[in-house]
């Protein structure tokens, strides 16, 4: 992996990854002049426990631009630049421009006084874009991209994890407008927070009690059970697995993981990050192969918190979460779901992890 870095003229970094050296002048294009104005704060949620970010200038982000106006795309014309060179990389990635956690900057304004604590949403925010092509998808990307990709995770893992007050880094990937998608164009984004999510950390203390009582991996022993199971088993390799969990909370939800323990993406060796590539695009390609058309969704990674300590109770493994309860018909979160965080599911998942078994995948 090659990697360059650049400087936007407002200010943002720009760095561009490839399977080879990049060599020569290259420019970093910003369609914004000047540099990043907002300042997202927190506010401590008292009966949740937890903080809540507000960035209300997020409101004016790029929503669903038509292609000759697509910030993603390499710029063709200087006079018109987009957000990225017309360079030899495969996979970029830059600062937000419209961050909900951003380094706390000099002169930006105070945080409000509120009723509640608040607080600088001192964090970080950065947008990957996984490669040139505006109509492709991550799914569709050949093997040794997705390995690249991969590579590039764990490499803004460790640049962005070692920066002061960076708690927790999660990369993820909205799929679809019907997940909220602002811009067709493949990417994703990091997430680094300045404190430990509620989710990751739920997942944490679970983890950490199985650790202490057996010595074993909580998530590592599930995936023994769900190999010796087979009921849900959507690919099986050497070094990584998918599957589609016993207790999914979503119809066609998958968890993809390396099937020995390690805590984050700067872990994984050669061969495991091979194998996980070819488990993340297997599951892909079924999800396009069994509704025939571009499959909405979330997928989350989550891995060890950036803290410095060991966690060997951390598992590195992927969530994603579907947003179909059937084949006509949108699953949104109920009543029980958002108000008591209680998920019912109306669909097994033996039943759904038998659709996808049955869509025949290539590679």
């Amino acid at each position: 992996m090659y990697r360059r870095e650049l400087l936007k003229p407002d200010g943002r970094r720009l760095t561009l990854y490839a399977h080879a050296p990049l060599e020569g002048d290259i420019a970093a294009p910003s369609p914004f002049a000047e540099p990043l104005a907002g300042a997202p704060h927190l506010r401590w949620h008292p009966l949740r426990g937890e903080w809540v970010t507000y960035a209300a200038y997020r409101q004016g982000r790029t929503f669903l631009p038509p292609p000759e106006y697509n910030p993603l795309a390499v710029t063709v014309d200087p006079a018109n630049p987009t957000e990225l060179p017309d360079a030899a990389w495969d996979v970029a990635v830059f600062d937000n421009r419209f961050p909900s956690l951003a380094p706390v900057r000099e002169g930006a304004a105070p945080v409000p006084s509120m009723i509640v604590p608040s607080a600088p949403a001192a964090g970080q925010c950065e947008v990957v874009v996984f490669a040139k092509d505006p109509k492709g998808s991550l799914g569709a990307l050949p093997l040794p991209h997705i390995e690249l990709l991969l590579q590039v995770w764990g490499d803004r893992t460790e640049q962005v994890g070692q920066r002061e007050g960076i708690a927790y880094v999660l990369p993820f990937e909205n799929r679809g407008a019907e997940v909220g998608v602002t811009l067709h164009h493949p990417h994703g984004q990091i997430y680094a927070y300045p404190v430990l999510p509620p989710v990751p950390a739920r997942m944490q203390q679970q983890a950490l009690a199985h650790w202490q009582e057996h010595q074993r991996g909580l998530l590592a022993d599930h995936i023994q059970a769900e190999l010796r199971d087979g009921r849900r088993v959507l690919y099986q390799g050497p070094h990584a697995a998918a599957f589609v969990p016993v207790c999914a909370r979503y119809p066609y939800e998958v968890w993809i993981a390396p099937i020995e323990p390690v805590r984050d993406f700067t872990r994984l060796g050669a061969a495991q990050r091979a194998d996980l590539a070819r488990a993340l695009k297997t599951v892909l390609l079924k999800y396009d192969g069994l509704w025939q058309r571009p499959f909405p969704y979330l997928m989350a990674w989550y891995q060890a918190p950036t803290d410095g300590e060991p966690h060997p109770e951390w598992h590195l493994h992927a969530q994603i979460y579907p947003p179909y309860r059937t084949r006509d018909r949108l699953k949104y979160l109920a009543g029980t779901e958002i108000a008591a965080g209680f998920f019912a599911m109306d669909a097994l998942p033996e039943d759904k992890a038998a659709e996808l078994q049955q869509v025949e995948v290539r590679i």
